[in-house]
């Protein structure tokens, strides 16, 4: 299924200006599980959007696809060959790592660690998930104990050699594993964080005896205190690195055959984007590579009503996944991917199984549950007519009025109601006694649930009040949902840009390159060794302007970042605050322990500050940006004509707040223009996505052309958008 470009601006004449001068463009491009999303961008003109139907069998054919597909929808149309060589840039998110580890499809690996501590992937940090569950049983872990090898040899923690490193013995191992197929090796020593001297001589050997292995070295991917989180980090990385690494030749080579000869990106899961050979180098850091551009998209729109803080959401076809930035999107420094750590800096993005395609079924008790199992693209939803038989979200929405069957897609992909309604009566209906309508809004509702939980994962449980945060819901299918969602946990204010549908890709285009540094550095705050400290964080940053450097980011575009991971003395955790460069230059010790009270007590809502406990620093890290260039987004028109002309209709839709259906317009959204307003209950439909403004919320639209979802009543959360007195309402 492929859907046509979509643009912000719908007339012939922007259509023409548009293909008549591509140079200069650059594409986001988001490869999901069910779709992968396109968005064309040129200074000045409305950025194209783009969907095509993924290829998960060889994701880079589904990329391929799409770019020939926007060629030859251009006027005049072009050829692939002629459009790849007017992109100066490609910026990519994969969930190429992140589905090998989530289907256990990655690598045969193997792992040579210190003697002794064979087995510390299965012990991990000594503390059970679900303590209280006696049935919970471990992850199987990615390396099998039959190819994880204990290397006599021995560091102390500052790095001094109290045993020599068995090198007979990593051969020996070698030669095994060469005959078993081995197709990546990580290498994770005890305290090699103080001493690389082990690692580095035993990676040495991998390199000789199996010269075409994928090589993961843990003081080049994590050079960090905390075994376990080490070795699991280095072993995920070595796990899905050969996929990452074969994905990304398929690709560089298709592009290079289809003409294209500018920058290719890859977006990473701390926000910023980084060059192929880097992504090759160290493949865990693309994973949550697809989501991550939301967050940086929702910030863009929602400094448009003057807000520096916005709760990001993006529901696709799989998958449900929130955020939120205050002034810069959230970042951790670790994490976990279907319960296997990883201690790289990524955003914090919570994930659940939510999306269009999620299925609707009923558990043990009787109770209506929704996904995480999806239809996925193939077969898909039961209104898809492509042979999915079980009922999901998108079935749901259908059978509620939300999706017209004959505009989907823009109207080149006719949905089966019919179907839609056969699936959730055998499966939902019938053996819970409802009507068919009835159990598709119990669906719509359990689903919302389920995303409202998801936003509360992010927020609630971070610290933060949701009710401060405008919605900026993502994805196809979530501007369908974000008014409920809203509801649920009472926030005022949803902001739906034009390019929801394709959110992540958006905000792919507007990231910068980033390089992670970390370092442990022990100490106590109240008497920290500062030059220690500065020689250390200028190490770091030489290092960080010297990939920026290879990456032909001059020196004025250079920044760095640093951070300090703290805690109070024996704690188990730290909490990482930003060090300000004027704190580091005054040996400002009592501003940092501020920030670090100030964290600790918005995280776990307590700080030890009264009590004057000692502050102790772990980890330094640095983070290294190099400023790209950004597309230009114009702003929109001022509406020239009253609402009245963007009337479409009217249709039956189910109202949750009446818990029945009832008539309301319909509105087509690309003829909606700043300052039209809509009350609410109604609908906005765009090509690749619908909007439910239910009956709590009315919607204007602002400069950006992004719909605003507002509570009736409180019209002062978007004054700016209707202060103009020339806005036809």
């Amino acid at each position: 299924m492929t859907l046509k470009p979509e643009q912000s601006e719908d007339s012939e004449e922007a259509n023409a200006r548009l293909g008549g001068r591509y140079a200069g463009t650059k594409i986001g491009i988001d490869v999901g599980g069910t779709f992968t999303d396109f968005v064309v961008a040129r200074d000045g003109e409305p950025p194209r959007i783009h969907k095509t139907l993924s290829t998960p069998d060889d994701p880079s054919l589904a990329v391929i696809e799409g770019l020939a597909q926007i060629a030859a929808s251009l006027q005049p149309p072009q050829s692939l060959a002629e459009f790849a060589r007017s992109i100066a840039t490609i910026v990519h998110g994969t969930t190429v790592t992140t589905n090998a580890t989530l289907t256990s499809t990655g690598a045969k690996c193997a792992l040579l660690t210190t003697e002794g501590m064979r087995d510390t992937l299965e012990m991990r940090r000594g503390i059970r998930e679900e303590q209280y569950n006696n049935r919970y049983t471990n992850v199987k872990p990615l390396v099998p104990r039959s190819r994880r090898a204990g290397i006599a040899g021995r560091l102390d923690r500052d790095g001094r050699e109290l045993g020599p490193l068995d090198t007979a013995a990593v051969e020996q191992a070698l030669a095994g594993w060469r005959a078993e197929g081995v197709q990546a090796v990580a290498v994770c020593f005890m305290n090699a964080y103080a001493n690389p001297a082990h690692e580095q001589a035993a990676a040495a050997i991998v390199r000789r005896e199996l010269p075409h292995a994928y090589l993961s070295v843990s003081t080049e991917v994590l050079p960090s205190i905390r075994f376990y989180e080490r070795v699991s980090t280095t072993a995920l990385n070595a796990y899905v690195g050969p996929r990452l690494e074969h994905y990304l030749e398929q690709l560089v080579q298709r592009l290079g055959d289809a003409g294209f000869g500018g920058l290719l990106l890859i977006m990473q899961s701390n926000g910023g984007v980084i060059s192929p050979q880097a992504a090759r180098e160290k493949a865990a850091l693309t994973l949550l590579s697809g989501p991550a551009g939301g967050p940086g998209a929702g910030l863009f729109y929602a400094a448009a009503l003057g807000q520096d803080r916005c709760i990001t959401t993006d529901m696709g076809g799989t998958s449900f996944e929130a955020s939120v930035a205050v002034g810069a999107p959230m970042v951790k420094n670790d994490g976990d991917i279907a319960r296997h750590r990883i201690a790289l800096p990524m955003l914090d993005i919570h994930t659940i199984g939510a999306g269009g395609g999620s299925i609707g079924w009923l558990d043990e008790g009787g109770l209506l549950r929704m996904g995480p199992q999806s239809a996925g693209a193939d077969p898909g939803p039961a209104c898809y007519g492509r042979g999915g038989r079980l009922p999901t979200t998108t079935d749901a929405n259908v059978v509620l009025g939300y999706l017209d069957p004959e505009f989907f897609a823009g109207g080149q992909m006719r949905l089966d109601v019919a179907a839609a309604r056969r699936a959730i009566e055998e499966h939902i209906a019938m053996p819970m006694g409802l009507s068919i309508e009835q159990a598709a809004a119990g669906m719509y509702r359990v689903a919302c649930n389920n995303m409202a939980q998801g936003v509360r994962e992010v927020t609630i449980k971070r610290g933060f009040d949701p009710r401060e945060f405008p919605l900026i819901p993502g994805g196809g299918a979530g501007p369908i949902h974000g008014c409920l969602i809203c509801s649920e946990l009472e926030i005022p204010l949803q902001i739906v840009p034009r390019e929801a549908s394709v959110l992540c890709a958006f905000g792919m285009l507007m990231c910068e390159l980033r390089h992670d540094y970390v370092r442990t550095f022990v100490a106590r705050l109240e008497n920290l060794d500062w030059p220690r400290l500065e020689t250390l964080a200028a190490a770091m940053a030489a290092e960080g302007a010297q990939a920026l450097a290879d990456e032909r980011i001059p020196a004025a575009r250079r920044r760095f970042e640093l951070r300090l991971d703290c805690r109070y003395i024996k704690q188990y955790h730290e909490v990482s605050v930003p060090v300000a460069a004027a704190a580091m230059r005054s040996h400002d010790a009592a501003a940092i322990a501020r920030a670090f009270h100030a964290e600790h007590l918005r995280l776990y809502g307590y700080s030890l500050e009264a009590e004057g406990s000692p502050v102790e620093i772990i980890n330094v890290r640095l983070q290294a940006i190099g400023a790209t260039d950004r597309p230009a987004y114009r702003s929109d028109k001022r509406a020239g004509t009253a609402v009245e002309s963007a009337l479409k209709g009217r249709r039956a839709i189910y109202l949750p707040e009446r818990n029945a259906f009832g008539e309301v317009p319909v509105h087509d959204g690309h003829r909606l223009r700043c300052g039209h307003r809509v009350a609410g209950p109604a609908l906005i439909e765009q090509r690749t996505t619908a909007i439910v403004v239910s009956d709590g919320y009315d919607c204007v639209v602002d400069a950006l052309g992004s719909f605003v979802l507002y509570a009736k009543g409180r019209e002062d959360l978007v004054a700016a958008c209707l202060r103009d007195e020339e806005v036809a309402a």
